[in-house]
This record gives structure tokens, C-alpha cells and sequence, in this order.
């Protein structure tokens, strides 16, 4: 892979990509801090994070995990495996699992490695890491040491000699460090509020943890990129990528520290790479991988969220709170600063690897992994079917379709653009019963007990009425980004 150096969105943008997007060229280059200074010049301090504000919502159908961390895997890709099924006020666990690996030979040793103290005695990275991505580090090659040198000098402390990726991969952004800020201390009003800047049709990630449910908008999201949270008493990063169309959620308690997590201003595969206030590793969004650093090799513990429209969000969780505007940043939410993308995903920006040619590149996937296989369901697939029923690494799991959700990468005012609809993920088994769904009038039946279930996954009507499926982890991706990072996937379309 040929490396660019100082590639950046201004460059781009003024070839084919700027015509593409048309007069929305200047304001992606405003809305990721162009004018800002460049990477090489960002600060040399780590930004704390500061203490979130949490507004506590009435009890409401629990979408994630409880409170208690769930072990993240020490080994290759990460998996999510789907929860038991719970009443609406009783989260289930989720349970992150590590994808099988070859049983040595008898003959073989096995590899020793001792844990490793990092952070002045904050983390403790387990033996067992350190052994198996020792196979998987990539030593800085020669024309790499310069640009390190710059990364260094800009005051970046990442540890640049422990890396699981080329750097030749590794592309510039256009902005410095945070130079699209995250939010650190977000702020959440009612939805009586919301409803007066915010469409029903514009799509929000849902996320929740021990009664508290809450909807971080994308029209805020896409400005941002990342809001570090508390829900529940869970430190959570809700994260968007605008050029991957992706959206996820982690847990920030890693081995036992609380992290803060910012953008780094580069990009990979045209994904979002993070960082952490702790070690500095440099993590790519849509795996949640560490990649550069201390801790590369390492995943993220990643937390069931959905992708829905407002208008759904109310519906189901009538108590729910809303990432409000008051950001302490002054930003035209509700305006995209990426018009047109939808259209320019076909050709990605900063894309430098192989595109899939299964599917068009910028059509949206509903993506999941668990147990070590990767599935992703076309939305074009989704739009005639309504309803999948499926089995990912043996777990059951069901994808519903709602053909109403407004695109965020598409018309300059997000509440104008065209509806390209969303998919959810549950796991469909409860009480140990396998259920078989069925598409309905605006909701969703299964065969076995005939209750009728919505876009959230909880029965509203029927024997089954007040449980909760199972949520499982999963997103929206432009299928480009999501082919990159897992080749193998089995494409359901």
C-alpha cells in the first residue's frame, strides 16, 4: 500500500471528491477544524476528562449492559455475544468472547509472556495479550520514522514501536488532535425539549444501562464524533463516524482504568481513529481495536446500541433523555457538514485499500460478529423482507427493518434529507424458547406466541407483553468500511 504523506480533506476535496459534494466542500472542511492548527503542531498535553453530567431518566426498557464490565477478550477479533433476555427493568449481561484459536500440538511450548505495568501503575496489560500479538507486531519501517518524529514533536507520548498495522495505512484526517472536539461533559434534556429542534424522522444511537435510556442525535454526533458519558454508573464513548456511516458504543473502564477517548485526526480505511487520555494508543472505531501503542492488540469491550429514528425513540422509551445542544461549543447542529456524501461514498475518501465489489461501496449494511463469524444484511435486502431471521455464530438473532429513518450524510439540513431507513439487532431466544418473527403493520409478530414486538425488541402486546429481546451488538456501516475490516464476512442480500 503507497503511503501519502499530509494527505489531507483539503487536498481531497479539491479534486472529484469536491464535486461530489458539491458547495458542501467548504463546510466539511470548516466542520472538521481546517483552520485549525495542523497535527504537527497540536498540544503536548493529555486532556482530562471532565465530569459528565448525568441526568437520571424514570425506569424504562433497558437497552445494553449492566453496570459491571464484562471481561474484554485478550486475543483477536472481538465478538459480542447476545444477552439473556430480561423484563424491561432488568438488564442482561453482555459477554464478549474471543474468536476460537488453533489448540497447540502436543509437542508445542506454550508462550510465556509476563503482564506489562503501564501508566504508572493505572493498567495492567495481561501476559496473555502481550503473547499473542506479539506474532502481529509490525516494526516501523524506515520512511515511517519521520513521520513518527512529527507525531512526537507534536506531543503525541503514543508508544510508536508497538504496532499491529502498517503505517503506511495510517492516513491524515486534515485536523489536529481533537481538532473535532469530543464532548466530555454532555448535557441531556426531555424530549418536550428536544421535539422543538430535533424531527422525528432524524436517526439517534439509543443506549442504556440500569433504567436510564438516552439519545445522542447524529445531527450532534457528526460534529463531535465522540461523547464520553456516564449511563446508569457505566463510563460509556458513544462514537460516529460520518465518512463510515458507523456508530458504536464502548465501555471506558479498560483494565481497570477510566479512559477519556478523542479523535486523533487520522484516519484508517476511512475510519475514525481514536485515542485515550491514559496510554495515548491510538484505537480504531469500527473494531475497537488498539492499534498503535501500549495496549495495541487489545479490544474494547463494545456495548449493544441502536440506530433509530426520534420519532421510534419516543415511542418506545417515553422517559428517555436526549443528548441536548447546550455542548459548550458553538456548532450549526442540524445542519450536515458532509452534504452529498451518501452519494460520494460510492468512491471513499481517504480509502486507500481494496473495495468489496459484492456490494455497491456506499450502501448501508446492518453489520454483526459474534463468535468469530461476521454477517452484514444489505439494507436494499432489508427494504423488500421487513424481517431476518438468522443464526451468527450459533447464537439466534433477529434484524428488524424501519423504513423511515432520515440519513444524516445526505441533504445539507439532516430533517430534509431522504429516508434510507435503519436495522436493529436481537438475539431471539427467550426463556429458552427460539422465537421465528414475522413483519407486521408497523411492528413485529412472532409465530410462536403471536405477541407483538416494536423497533426497540420489547413485546407491546400479546403473552410475551413487558420482555425485552436480547440486544446484540451491531451497526449501520457503509458496507465499503465494513468489507475492509472484515473480508470474511457472509453477505446476506
Amino acid at each position: 500500500m503507497n503511503r501519502e504523506p499530509g494527505l489531507t480533506r483539503r487536498r481531497l476535496l479539491g479534486g472529484a471528491a469536491a464535486i461530489a459534494l458539491g458547495g458542501g466542500a467548504s463546510a466539511l472542511l470548516a466542520a472538521c477544524g481546517e483552520s485549525e492548527p495542523t497535527a504537527e503542531s497540536a498540544s503536548t498535553s493529555s486532556v482530562s476528562p471532565a465530569a459528565p453530567v448525568v441526568t437520571t431518566a424514570a425506569p424504562a426498557p433497558t437497552i445494553g449492559a449492566p453496570a459491571t464490565p464484562a471481561p474484554t477478550p485478550p486475543t483477536a477479533s472481538p465478538t459480542a455475544t447476545a444477552q439473556a433476555a430480561s423484563t424491561p427493568d432488568t438488564p442482561a449481561p453482555t459477554t464478549a468472547t474471543a474468536a476460537p484459536t488453533a489448540a497447540p500440538s502436543p509437542t508445542a511450548t506454550p508462550v510465556q509472556a509476563a503482564d506489562v505495568v503501564l501508566a504508572d501503575g493505572a493498567i495492567t496489560l495481561p501476559g496473555s495479550v502481550v503473547a499473542r500479538r506479539e506474532p502481529r507486531l509490525i516494526a516501523p519501517e524506515s520512511q515511517d520514522r519521520g513521520q513518527i518524529d512529527i507525531w512526537r514533536s507534536g506531543g503525541w507520548k503514543t508508544n510508536f514501536d508497538l504496532s499491529v498495522v502498517s503505517y503506511g495505512e495510517i492516513l491524515s484526517g486534515g485536523v489536529p488532535r481533537d481538532g473535532i472536539p469530543p464532548l466530555d461533559a454532555p448535557t441531556f434534556v426531555g424530549t418536550g425539549e428536544a421535539d422543538a429542534w430535533l424531527d422525528d424522522r432524524e436517526p439517534v444511537v439509543v443506549y442504556g444501562n440500569n433504567g436510564e435510556i438516552r439519545a445522542y442525535p447524529l445531527q450532534i454526533l457528526t460534529w463531535h464524533e465522540i461523547a464520553n458519558d456516564v449511563v446508569g454508573g457505566r463510563p460509556i464513548a458513544v462514537t460516529f463516524c460520518p465518512l463510515c456511516n458507523s456508530s458504536l458504543v464502548f465501555d471506558r473502564d479498560v483494565l481497570g482504568a477510566t479512559m477519556r477517548f478523542g479523535v486523533s485526526g487520522n484516519l484508517r480505511n476511512s475510519d475514525l481513529i481514536m485515542w485515550d487520555d491514559v496510554t495515548e494508543t491510538w484505537w480504531q472505531q469500527l473494531t475497537g481495536e488498539g492499534i498503535v501503542g501500549d495496549l495495541a492488540g487489545y479490544f474494547l469491550d463494545p456495548l449493544p446500541s441502536q440506530l433509530i429514528g426520534y420519532g421510534e425513540f419516543k415511542a418506545s422509551f417515553p422517559n428517555g433523555m436526549v443528548l441536548g445542544r447546550d455542548t459548550g461549543f458553538r456548532r450549526d447542529y442540524g445542519r450536515n457538514p458532509y452534504p452529498g456524501y451518501d452519494a460520494a461514498a460510492g468512491s471513499p475518501f481517504l480509502f486507500r485499500g481494496d473495495l468489496d465489489d459484492r456490494l455497491r461501496s456506499g450502501e448501508r449494511v446492518v453489520a454483526i460478529e459474534i463468535g468469530g463469524e461476521a454477517v452484514a444484511y444489505a439494507f436494499t435486502h432489508l427494504q423488500s423482507v421487513k424481517v431476518v431471521n438468522d443464526v451468527v455464530g450459533s447464537v439466534p438473532v433477529v434484524v428488524f427493518w424501519s423504513p423511515e429513518t432520515a440519513s444524516a450524510l445526505d441533504a445539507r439540513a439532516i430533517a430534509e434529507a431522504k429516508a434510507v431507513g435503519s436495522g436493529v439487532a436481537f438475539g431471539r431466544e427467550v426463556s429458552g424458547r427460539t422465537l421465528t418473527f414475522e413483519p407486521g403493520d408497523g411492528a413485529f409478530t412472532d409465530r410462536e406466541t403471536g405477541s407483538t414486538w416494536s423497533i426497540a425488541g420489547e413485546a407491546v402486546a400479546g403473552p410475551l407483553e413487558g420482555i425485552q429481546l436480547p440486544p446484540v451488538v451491531h451497526a449501520n456501516h457503509f458496507w465499503f468500511a465494513w468489507a475492509a475490516f472484515y473480508p470474511d464476512t457472509r453477505l446476506v442480500k
